[in-house]
């Protein structure tokens, strides 16, 4: 792998994985924590997302050399809330059941602190496509974290995975899982699986360390 591929990898491996804003930073918890009771709802709130964070993210780039140092949030966020409108027109056009799902979570959008944190530290540092990649990046990790998070709810509380039925009638869903204490329940457990995940990989990292002090 050239340099050149190598750091476009790393530029979108950071949101996906090592800085992932549901599981490592822990960001965006309001539509994380309100939308996912099904799966549907959170990958679509995931793209969503996605479209906003890697369109602004490229505009806040490509005036990053225009936009003053004094007014630059307020720029942000007029850029932010031009692609959240459209979002906002487009999933009414595409289905009015899935927008009164989402609610006012679309509008606020405008207020992740995901995207505006994205424009501030990189997207106003790096040339477009840099800051798109990260974007794309963070867009994605954004996405299968509010899908881990809608699988399960959906499943354990409904029975379903995307509308289809997976158990027989004599499935009690269990109810609490489609209600707000679900959403943290649910969440904790990602949490607490990523946390051994990254002690795991630490003991692993240390083990020849130790290896080599006792010979």
């Amino acid at each position: 792998m050239n340099p050149s591929t190598a750091n476009t990898w790393d530029e979108f491996m950071e949101g996906v994985w090592r800085q992932n804003p549901v599981f490592v930073m822990v960001l965006g918890m309001c539509p994380t924590l309100a939308v996912t009771v099904s799966a549907i709802n959170a990958i679509s709130m995931g793209v969503a997302t996605l479209f906003v964070l890697v369109c602004s993210c490229g505009l806040v780039s490509l005036m990053r050399k225009l936009t003053p140092k004094e007014v630059r949030i307020a720029v942000y966020i007029v850029i932010i809330a031009t692609f959240v409108t459209a979002v906002d027109y487009a999933i009414q056009a595409i289905s009015l059941a899935l927008y009164d799902a989402l609610g006012a979570f679309i509008q606020l959008i405008v207020v992740n602190c995901i995207i505006l944190g994205r424009a501030e530290a990189h997207a106003a540092k790096n040339p477009p496509m840099s800051a798109m990649i990260n974007a794309t990046g963070m867009g994605v990790g954004f996405t299968i974290g509010l899908l881990a998070l809608g699988v399960v709810r959906e499943i354990l509380g409904a029975g379903t995975l995307f509308g289809i039925t997976l158990f027989g009638a004599g499935f009690q869903p269990w109810v609490i899982m489609v209600l707000p204490p679900g959403g943290f329940f649910v969440l904790g457990a990602w949490l607490l699986f990523f946390a051994w995940l990254e002690r795991r990989k630490l003991r692993r990292a240390a083990q020849p360390t130790e290896a080599g002090q006792h010979v």
